[in-house]
């Protein structure tokens, strides 16, 4: 349900992106080529062909009709599908949707792509018939993929060229085990269709305030989700987060905040036990508290009523040591108002992702 909750996330921010004037768009379709990064020494088995695939875009161009499209020079949103074939057979092929914006930079000339969705995968991990497969658990993934292009658009009419790198990225959020999870550092090259040849477009260019006064905000914030520990077969348990924290918007784009997280892990108590019967060694008593507390500092990148989420926190109640102290969130959130507000964010501890969080909060 992660994933497509994500999906829905994004149609559901992209149509309020949409309720403007202009319908200028383009099309594009890429071709990629790379490898599978060894982010993670579990997944070295699984690291014995180059993939490739490609990438098709569908981009709703911005002229400056809200300031968020001013702020940003005036970026592209839209859809695209991701095809990748890892060209080995324990991995099998994956089929994405994504949402996602264009961020456009030297002249226009170069773009940097973030796209965000979900994807199927054609043979994920099963204990009888695919069982080295640890880096997928589940057909259905979160993927993100990142994209670094040249570009030049109506270089013969109404058709442009492109080319760069991209980064692919698929991962259940630790919503089954196993999930060891997958990075594709990728080279592609592209076409582009323009269906309005726009060789001189009007941008709309207001005087913008440059300084947002507001006073520190307090945030309260309920977080909930599935996971499993990495252990197979103990299950998937829902988990709770709490966390209150001030914020202050510093500039239209960025906001920092500082606080303080509560977690409630059932899947590290399931673990707990495990280990304390099957390994006795590891001197797990089987008693140990399976919550914790956190404080974290972060920051928002706002972009329209949608913000991208980035904080770095650290436990200072740690009664069960499990991938270390330090832990990282990222993810999007979504304001319906000033004050109210959906969050959907990934908790990580490095590169080994903990869950994917669903939330709701209050800003005050």
């Amino acid at each position: 349900m992660s994933r497509i909750a994500f999906l829905v996330f994004f149609l559901t921010t992209s149509f309020v992106f949409s309720q403007e004037k202009n319908r200028d768009f383009f099309v594009d379709a890429n071709y990629f080529y790379g490898t599978i990064l060894r982010h993670n020494k579990d997944i070295s088995h699984l690291v014995k062909a180059h993939p490739d695939g490609f990438i098709i875009g569908f981009n709703r161009k911005t002229h400056g009709a809200e300031r968020w499209q001013q702020e940003y020079n005036y970026p592209d949103w839209g859809f695209s599908f991701v095809h990748q074939n890892a060209n080995y057979d324990v991995l099998g092929e994956n089929y994405g949707l994504y949402g996602h914006f264009n961020f456009y930079f030297l002249k226009r000339n170069l773009f940097f792509r973030i796209g965000q969705g979900i994807a199927y995968n054609t043979n994920p991990f099963d204990l009888e018939t695919n069982f080295k497969n640890n880096a997928y658990g589940t057909r259905l993934l979160s993927s993100t993929y990142l994209m670094l292009n040249y570009n030049k658009q109506n270089l013969f009419k109404n058709f442009g060229v492109q080319a760069g790198i991209a980064l692919v990225h698929y991962s259940n959020g630790n919503f089954k085990a196993p999930n060891s999870s997958t990075n594709a550092f990728t080279l592609n090259i592209g076409v582009q269709y323009s269906v309005a040849d726009e060789r001189n477009p009007e941008y709309i260019s207001d005087s913008l305030p440059k300084k947002i006064s507001e006073p520190i905000k307090y945030n309260f914030v309920f977080r909930g989700g599935l996971n499993e520990s990495d252990y197979l077969n103990l299950g998937q348990h829902p988990f709770f987060v709490v966390s209150a924290f001030a914020d202050k918007r510093l500039s239209y784009k960025s906001t920092l905040q500082l606080g303080a997280d509560f977690f409630y892990l059932p899947f590290l108590k399931k673990e707990i036990e495990y280990l304390s019967i099957a390994f006795p060694n590891m001197g797990i008593k089987g008693d140990e508290d399976f919550k914790r507390v956190g404080i974290f500092a972060g920051h928002e990148l706002h972009i329209n009523k949608l913000a991208v989420v980035s904080q770095v926190g650290y436990y200072v109640y740690y009664p069960y040591d499990f991938e270390g102290r330090t832990y990282f969130r990222a993810g999007l959130k979504y304001y319906f108002t000033e004050k109210l507000f959906s969050a959907i964010t990934l908790k990580s501890h490095g590169a080994k992702v903990e869950g994917v969080e669903f939330g709701v909060g209050i800003r005050i």
